[in-house]
């Protein structure tokens, strides 16, 4: 393993090699590979050296070390008094992947290997010589075993006295369990023989199936053996009960024992069966972190892993080995959830293996039952062409992953058997079934493995990236009892915004979209309007300079009526949030003219009758000054031929930076300034002058747009004016649309109106609501909401886990504060429970929506 020599000459054996877990004060996660284990140390060192060798830059400036690579700042650190850099976070639990075969705690990995059997289990397994390279002293204590084994009373032993195989069978069904399967099911049938005590699963969608699998599991074993069924114990469950089952136990003589209602005791051996196999999902769940849709692939492989192990009701005999004759071969048994790697023909210059996770071991087929991870379509596979990490598991593969819920993992399942070069889509239920994983497993002549199966799954620690991806978290701030009224609207108004047409979410889904033709316009004018503003110069890229990196967002925006078509916007953007403050950005602010604010002034313009007009700036951010020295690498798709390895030193702010809104609004009002505008001491976004003896003209800014309004249109033309000469913008004429609000005006009565029935309708159409029959009131009478009818049970809150509650509650807040201050007494009476919703609580929500606002 080798020796580390610190600075007294003295050497420290190293005791194992593998990664650790750094976790940052600012909440991200950070895995450090090839890490030495030296108990001897007493403090956890980082070698810089080692970074820098390895691409990253090291730097270390005015007390704080930072290791970055690109653009993003991995690690940092702060130097204390003894001239040590400490750093900013903490180490978490490492797994460390011993690599002298004589260092390998054979016992844990055994005791994983096989579905984290007992001590007893595992000391007759090497007794009997089916296990040789193990020692029970070995065996560490587990806190999977506690969390999925713990107990009560144990109940009192039967005696074994059957005689041969299917004298005397077993059977029981599970369920219903709280999350569905991966293939929609809810239930297993667990049956066991008396005398071999081997166990088979079938996993069920509902308990009406049991017949039909009970059936097809009589007619093989009895094929299989040349036995016949005697004798089969049951509870009086009405799955076991019916007319039909009793019917052809009685055709085919089979004697039926049933329990007493309320003593489950009496049907002993199939409810300890039950136990068993849970106690094992759960310890295999556990430690793969695996999602619990996968409790039936984990059932089925707890089961062909019971029927591998000794037990005491047998003399620490295998129910294999009964029911056969023969020991079983446990040498091609690995551990589930762990990751193995997965061969697969391609292109020459693509991978040649993919990640997958071990699910378990397929029926008649010489190879294991996979999950494929990646970017594509999760995918059950079965492959024999494999290499197993049985040190690194699912849980340690969850950063890089964009599939970690339980909802995400059920999309998009098939199924795809190498050898045949077959890929399918998996049938609801075969998921879990006998062609999907245990459900009546193979006879060991099928089960067993020829030497090339064995030399082809060999185990091998697969080197990998030595450093992983950095773990995005999400900022957390604390709820203010007081909130500025321009910053809630500005946040409503962001999160309640709808859009109908699919908008790509990088370069190159724009692309390969069918509006590629229309993306790329949107480009190229917004890059011209980059170019016009002088926003950078190529300089060639600093060493010792952060490079913020560049990417495009798109979007589609509604015309100012339902008749205009829609835009087709793209927006270079920088990535703001690998900016430090204090050395990107010092200070920010954004424009955003209060609720209030417009509210007054729109009630001037009906009052009085003022002329409304709307602008819209092209590119504001563009026209802002950075006081800071920022570099940015150049736009995809864009980058200058010969100049590729340039990147653009920024002259102007750009949309993304954290100072851009701030530098825009300060070039904005010192135009104004400078034209004789004041600005409001109520509000800094709206702007006021006086032209003519008590006459005014007003402005409001929104970030980039603008109203306009004044008794006298030519004033409004002259103000135009000078500001096309400071910025680029885009004159809209009469002011239709503004906020999402649409004005209309009836002059002759001297009206205005704001609504937002185009708004309403869509979100109607997105719940499909459209067609309920409309009442008078926000909520009916009957609704009495309270936090009693939020989930009391698993299952409760299991179904309301997929209600978008709280998109609707936040579509309801932004009709509130714009136009529809009717409802605001049923928005606050349903936001009350956005963090705990119940079916009530939906209902009440619902009717708001679909009876009110239809109606209104």
């Amino acid at each position: 393993m080798g020796t580390v020599q610190l600075g007294d000459d003295r050497p420290c054996t190293v005791k194992g090699i593998g990664s650790i877990t750094l976790k940052l004060n600012n909440g991200v996660e950070f895995k450090l590979e090839n890490v030495r284990y030296i108990p001897e140390l007493k403090r956890n060192l980082i070698s810089l050296g080692s970074f820098e060798s390895q691409g990253y830059v090291v730097n270390l400036r005015n007390g704080k070390a930072r290791i970055s690579k690109g653009s993003l700042v991995m690690l940092s650190g702060s130097r204390k008094g003894n001239n040590i850099y400490l750093l900013d976070g903490n180490a978490l639990t490492g797994s460390v992947d011993v690599v002298h075969n004589t260092s390998i705690n054979h016992a844990m990995l055994w005791h994983d290997r096989l579905g984290h059997i007992s001590d007893q289990g595992l000391t007759e397994l090497k007794k009997q010589l089916l296990i040789i390279d193990i020692d029970k002293s070995e065996l560490e204590f587990c806190e999977h075993c506690v969390l999925g084994k713990s107990t009560r009373v144990k109940f009192g032993k039967g005696k074994h006295i059957s005689k041969e195989v299917l004298e005397y069978v077993h059977a029981d069904v599970w369920g219903p369990a709280r999350t569905n399967s991966l293939g929609g099911a809810r239930y297993f049938l667990s049956i066991i023989d008396d005398y071999s005590r081997r166990v088979w699963v079938f996993i069920l969608k509902t308990k009406n199936e049991v017949f039909d699998r009970f059936k097809e599991w009589k007619h093989l074993v009895e094929v299989q053996t040349g036995k016949k069924v005697k004798g089969l114990r049951t509870d009086n469950g009405m799955e076991f009960c019916g007319s039909v089952f009793n019917k052809f136990c009685k055709t085919h003589g089979i004697r039926r024992h049933l329990t007493v209602p309320g003593t489950p005791q009496q049907n002993g051996l199939a409810e300890r069966m039950n136990r068993t196999l849970l106690n094992k999902v759960r310890c295999m769940l556990s430690r793969s972190g695996m999602p619990k849709v996968f409790w039936a692939e984990a059932v089925t492989t707890a089961a062909y892993l019971i029927n591998r192990s000794p037990s005491s009701a047998i003399d620490m005999k295998t129910p294999m080995e009964l029911w056969t004759g023969v020991k079983p071969d446990l040498s091609d048994l690995r551990v589930f959830g762990s990751v193995v790697y997965s061969h697969i023909d391609q292109n020459k210059l693509e991978p040649r293996a993919q990640k997958c996770i071990m699910l378990g071991y397929p029926e008649g087929v010489k190879a294991y039952r996979l999950w494929r991870l990646g970017n594509g379509k999760p995918k059950i596979i079965v492959s024999r062409n494999v290499v197993f990490r049985e040190s690194m598991f699912y849980k340690d593969t969850l950063c890089s992953l964009k599939l970690t819920t339980d909802s995400d993992v059920k999309k998009g399942i098939s199924i795809e058997v190498e050898y045949d070069e077959i890929e399918e889509d998996i049938p609801e239920l075969m998921t879990e079934t006998s062609k999907g994983g245990s459900g009546i497993e193979s006879s060991p002549q099928q089960s067993q493995t020829t030497k090339e199966q064995s030399q082809t799954t060999k185990t091998h620690d697969v080197p990998e990236s030595s450093v992983a991806k950095a773990k995005g978290v999400r900022k957390k701030v604390k709820p203010a009892k007081f909130r500025d009224e321009g910053d809630l609207t500005a946040f409503v108004f962001t999160a309640a915004e709808m859009e109908s047409m699919i908008e790509p979410l990088s370069y190159k889904e724009a692309l390969e979209s069918a509006e590629k033709g229309k993306w790329l316009q949107a480009m190229t004018e917004e890059m011209e309007s980059l170019h016009q503003n002088k926003t950078w110069v190529l300089v060639d890229r600093p060493k010792d300079k952060r490079v913020v990196d560049s990417k495009w967002l798109y979007k589609v925006k509604s015309g100012l009526t339902e008749d205009d078509p829609p835009r087709f916007k793209a927006r270079l953007v920088a990535r703001g949030f690998t900016q430090i403050e204090g050395v990107d950005y010092n200070e920010v602010f954004s424009p955003v003219v209060k609720h209030s604010s417009i509210r007054i002034i729109l009630s001037l313009v009906a009052s009085r009758d003022y002329e409304l007009e709307q602008l819209d700036v092209k590119t504001a951010f563009l026209h802002g000054n950075l006081d800071e020295v920022i570099y940015m690498k150049q736009p995809m798709g864009f980058e200058e031929l010969g100049k590729e390895n340039q990147v653009c030193l920024l002259k102007r702010s750009l949309y993304g930076l954290k100072q851009s809104p701030r530098c825009w609004y300060q070039r904005f009002d010192e135009t104004m300034l400078t034209n004789y505008f004041k600005r409001s001491s109520y509000d800094s976004c709206v702007y006021l002058k006086e032209y003519k003896s008590g006459k005014f003209i007003y402005l409001l800014l929104y970030v980039d747009d603008m109203l306009i309004c004044c008794e006298d249109k030519d004033e409004i033309e002259v103000t135009k004016e000078l500001l096309m000469k400071a910025f680029d913008m885009k004159d809209l004429g009469a002011a239709k649309k503004i906020l999402g609000m649409e004005i209309v005006r009836d002059r002759v009565n001297g009206k205005l109106i704001l609504h937002q029935q185009a708004y309403i309708n869509k979100i109607l159409n997105n719940y499909s609501m459209q067609d309920c029959k409309p009442v008078k009131t926000p909520l009916a009478q009957h609704f009495k909401l309270s936090s009693r009818d939020s989930p009391q049970t698993e299952e409760e809150r299991y179904q309301m886990r997929g209600v978008p509650y709280a998109n609707l509650v936040g579509s309801f807040m932004y009709l509130m504060v714009c136009t529809r201050p009717d409802i605001s007494y049923a928005v606050s009476l349903v936001s009350r429970y956005i963090a705990d919703p119940g079916k009530l609580h939906w209902e009440a929500a619902k009717w708001l929506l679909s009876v009110y606002l239809l109606q209104n």
